[in-house]
Parts: C-alpha cells; structure tokens; sequence
C-alpha cells in the first residue's frame, strides 16, 4: 500500500520555523522525485519546491526562495521541508506529492496534509 505521511505541521509566529516531514511507505523511494505542494483556503494547489531522487538537484518557488529548503534521506524514505522566516502568506495545508522516475511503481501519489498557520 503506497502511503505518504506528512507532519510536523502548526501554529507559529510571524519569522518562526517549522519543519515538515514526509514519510514513505510502499513503494522503493529513491525512484520517486519528491514535492512539496500547499494550497491556501481559497486557493489552488501549488508547488512549494522540488528534489529529485539523488538530492542532486533541487526548485523552489519565487515565494520561498532563500527561506524553505527541502531535503531527503533515502535510507530513512523520509522528505523534509525546512521553513525559516514563516510569514503570514505561508499558511496553507501543505501536500507531499510523490512522482515515479524509475522503472515501475505507482506513477505519482499524495500525501493527506498537514497544516501550517503563521500568526501571532
């Protein structure tokens, strides 16, 4: 059963930090690219970074430049989303999305959420 399990998300100050975690389960992770999306009430779904299956190459949108940074441990199946300097405009539900690059599995997958509030 593939499965994608976010957490590490809450309530923070405005220039607070959190750190998101995402583990895997079900399918071999490092054949997978792995995302980090979040979707703000109101709003569609957008992609927050990206890395790909070695960390040899990571994306982050305009918005979080310089302040997440997403990294990945293969051997533990874990992502991670490091968020420093956390503003109001980042409180959305954020989304661990899975994208196959390898040979077989599931082609993509989603996590259920966890959601991040930045306010004082």
């Amino acid at each position: 059963q593939v499965r994608l399990v976010e957490s590490g998300g809450g309530l923070v100050q405005p220039g607070g930090s959190l750190r998101l975690s995402c583990k895997a389960s079900g399918f071999t992770f490092s054949w997978y690219a792995m995302s980090w999306y979040r979707q703000a009430p109101g709003k569609e779904r957008d992609v927050v970074a990206g890395i790909t299956t070695t960390s040899r190459s990571t994306n982050y949108a305009d918005s979080v430049k310089g302040r997440f940074t997403i990294s990945r441990d293969n051997a533990q199946n874990t992502v991670y989303l490091q968020m420093n300097n956390l503003k109001p405009e980042d409180t959305a539900v954020y989304y661990c999305y899975a994208r196959r690059v390898g040979p077989w599995g599931p082609s993509d997958a989603w996590g259920q959420g966890t959601l991040v509030t930045v306010s004082s």
